[in-house]
């Protein structure tokens, strides 16, 4: 993948087919601090911050 000059990655079908991911879900895109980003369905990041305080 590679992050266009607006900022844009395109994740192949596959892989978003495998995480259970749907066309126009919402998601949250977290920097863990290590060189890495996580996606997250928002309602599920959501529930967690709710629930525990934190994403």
């Amino acid at each position: 993948m590679t992050v266009t000059e607006g900022g844009i990655i395109e994740i192949p079908m596959g892989v978003l087919v495998e995480a259970g991911l749907y066309i126009g879900e919402k998601l949250l895109a977290i920097s863990d601090g290590a060189g890495r980003i996580t996606l997250r369905r928002a309602m599920d990041a959501i529930e967690g911050l709710l629930r525990d305080g934190t994403l």
